[in-house]
């Protein structure tokens, strides 16, 4: 199966977030896609967000070094688990303890441009008590992603994918109502 890195796949508003949601269906064991378990996928992923991700840089995004994917992966892990607690109103010291400890592992081996070392740096500015309510969970895909509106509105991490996914669901279905009901 052909992939590419769409504007879609950098709808979180930070590189740490995007990085996260690189797990399609994250909840779906049966239907769950890993972008990074594909060595292509995650070689293109730095470029992509280069061009892509809310937190542009000036200097491009550098793949991994070889032999750091497993570290990028538990960084991974760590900044969903946290930012997910997060954002369901929830945290938990352990996770935060976590996702500090693969953030620093990532600072200590990596150096500027590079993908673990720049996600790691993402995540850091992400825990801040200032963002409160600016966390979400899109309530289609179930990514991750900052609400930057002005009044914290903001109910899909695309609303172009999800939103328009959503709309047509309930399109759909009070149609069929009415169409149930004469």
């Amino acid at each position: 199966m052909t992939f590419s890195w769409t504007p879609h796949r950098f709808s979180g508003g930070a590189l740490a977030l995007d990085v996260a949601n690189s797990v399609i269906l994250r909840f779906d064991p049966a239907r769950s896609i890993d972008r990074f378990a594909n060595p292509e996928n995650l070689d293109a992923f730095p470029e992509a967000a280069s061009r892509l991700c809310a937190e542009r840089r000036d200097a491009a995004l550098r793949p991994l070094p070889v032999g750091r994917t497993q570290g990028l992966i538990r960084l991974r892990e760590a900044i969903d688990r946290h930012f997910r607690a997060e954002a369901q109103d929830a945290p938990s010291p352990l996770m935060l303890a976590d996702l500090l400890e693969e953030i620093a592992r990532a600072l200590r081996l990596g150096g500027p441009g590079e993908l673990d070392f720049e996600t790691a740096q993402s995540a850091l500015r992400l825990i801040s008590p200032t963002r409160a309510g600016a966390l979400k969970i899109c309530p289609n895909c179930e990514w991750l992603f900052l609400d930057r509106s002005k009044n914290k509105s903001r109910a899909w991490c695309d609303m172009a994918v999800c939103g328009n996914r959503v709309k047509a669901r309930l399109h759909y279905y009070r149609k069929r109502q009415e169409k149930d009901a004469s």
